[in-house]
C-alpha cells in the first residue's frame, strides 16, 4: 500500500506541474489517499498481531507447563478469563480508536479459545477425534468474526478450516483406500467467502479461492481422474473470460480488486500442469502441451497489461511447461528438436506481444500495472 500511496502522490505533482489540475484539487486528493491508507493495514498493525500470537502461544504454553500444579476450578476459570479479557478488551480498544491492537486481542482471545477447547478436552477426558475439536474452534471463530466484524478473525477462520481438512485427510488415509475426502471443506469456504463481505476481509476471500483451487488439485489426485482435471482447467478459463470481457460488474460482485483473473489463470496452470502428468506417455500430451502454452499466451495478452502479478505467473509457467516437455520428450531427439522449434516460434510471438505491452504501458497513456 506504501507503494501505492507514493506513485499517487508522484502522479497529483506531476499533474500539478503539467497544469492538469490546480493546487486545491492536488490536496484533497493527497487528503484522500492518505486517509485511505490509515485504514490499510500498516507495519504498525502487523507488529501488533505478531505480538498477539506471540502473547497466545506464551498463555498456552505457561498454563499447559503448570497443568498440573493449578486446580481445576482455577484452570477453568483462567482460561475462560483470557478468551473474556481478550474479546471484552479488544471491543473497549475498538471504541478507543486502537483498532490495530483491538484485532490483536481479539485473535488472542480465538487462539485461547482454541487452546481452551484442547486444553479442557485433555483434563476431561473428552471422547472424539482432533479434528472435531478444530472443527469447534473454527466455528467459534468464525462467529466471532461476524459478531465483531473482524477482517483478522475471518483470515484466521480460512487458516483454521485448513488445517481442519488437512488432518481430516491425513487420519484418514490408507494405502487400499486412499484419501477419504471431507467434502464438508467447500460448506465452509462458501461460509467463510459470504463472511468476508460482512466482515470486509478481501485477504480471506483470496484465500478461499486459493484454498479451493488446492483441495480440487489435491481430489484430482486420488486416482485416475483426468477428466477432472480437464474440466478444472476449462471453469477456470472460462471465469478468466468472464473476468476479462466482464471485469467491472464481475469485480463489483467478487470484490478482489480486480484479481479474479489471476486465479483463474492459477486454477488453468495446476489442473493443465498435473494433467499432462497423468497422461504421460499417451498420444493426448502433445495436445495438452500445446494447449496450456496456448493458454498462457492468451492470458497474457487478454489481462497482462493490467496484472503485473499475472504476467510473471505467466513467465514462470511457460519456463515450467518447457521443462515438463523436454522431460517427457527426452527419449525422441527428434521430437524434442521439432517440438522447441514450434516452441521458439511461439515464444517469439509472445515476446513480441510481451515487448508492444510493455511499451504501452510506459507510454503517456498507460496505466499503472495492478501488482
Amino acid at each position: 500500500m506504501a507503494g501505492y500511496v507514493g506513485r499517487v502522490r508522484q502522479d497529483i505533482a506531476r499533474w500539478v506541474e503539467s497544469g492538469l489540475i490546480d493546487a486545491g484539487t492536488a490536496e484533497k486528493l493527497t487528503s484522500d489517499i492518505e486517509a485511505n491508507a490509515r485504514r490499510s493495514l500498516s507495519f504498525g498493525s502487523i507488529l501488533a498481531m505478531l505480538a498477539a500470537v506471540l502473547l497466545a502461544a506464551a498463555i498456552m504454553i505457561f498454563v499447559a507447563a503448570n497443568w498440573e500444579a493449578i486446580p481445576r476450578v482455577a484452570r477453568v476459570l483462567s482460561l475462560f478469563a483470557v478468551i473474556a479479557a481478550g474479546y471484552v478488551g479488544g471491543a473497549w480498544l475498538k471504541l478507543r480508536d486502537h483498532p490495530a491492537f483491538a484485532e490483536a486481542a481479539w485473535v488472542v482471545a480465538a487462539a485461547a479459545f482454541g487452546g481452551s477447547i484442547a486444553l479442557i478436552g485433555q483434563m476431561y477426558h473428552f471422547s472424539g477425534d482432533e479434528s472435531g475439536a478444530i472443527l469447534t474452534w473454527w466455528a467459534g471463530t468464525t462467529l466471532a468474526a461476524v459478531a465483531l466484524r473482524s477482517n483478522p478473525l475471518t483470515i484466521m477462520g480460512v487458516l483454521i478450516s485448513g488445517g481442519w481438512v488437512t488432518m481430516k485427510l491425513l487420519g484418514s488415509f490408507s494405502i487400499w483406500r486412499g484419501f477419504d475426502f471431507p467434502h464438508a471443506y467447500l460448506v465452509m469456504l462458501v461460509v467463510l467467502f459470504a463472511v468476508s463481505y460482512w466482515t470486509r476481509s478481501r485477504p480471506s476471500r483470496h484465500l478461499v479461492l486459493i484454498s479451493l483451487i488446492g483441495y480440487a488439485a489435491f481430489l484430482t489426485l486420488d486416482g485416475d481422474r483426468a477428466f477432472m482435471l480437464a474440466e478444472l482447467a476449462a471453469v477456470s478459463a472460462a471465469v478468466f473470460g468472464v473476468a476479462v470481457f466482464a471485469a467491472e460488474p464481475v469485480d463489483r460482485i467478487v470484490q478482489l480488486g480486480g484479481r479474479l483473473s489471476l486465479h483463474a489463470f492459477v486454477g488453468f496452470l495446476v489442473g493443465m500442469f498435473i494433467l499432462q502428468f497423468q497422461i504421460e506417455g499417451s498420444g493426448g500430451f502433445a495436445p495438452v502441451a500445446a494447449i496450456t502454452l496456448a493458454g498462457i499466451a492468451a492470458a497474457i495478452v487478454l489481462a497482462g497489461r493490467e496484472s503485473r502479478g499475472l504476467r510473471w505467473i505467466a513467465y514462470v509457467g511457460f519456463a515450467f511447461e518447457l521443462i515438463v516437455i523436454y522431460v517427457v520428450m527426452m527419449e525422441t531427439m527428434l521430437g524434442t528438436a521439432g517440438f522447441f522449434l514450434a516452441a521458439a516460434v511461439i515464444l517469439g510471438i509472445l515476446a513480441f506481444a510481451i515487448i508492444r505491452i510493455e511499451k504501452r504501458m510506459k507510454g503517456p497513456t498507460g496505466q499503472g500495472a495492478a501488482s
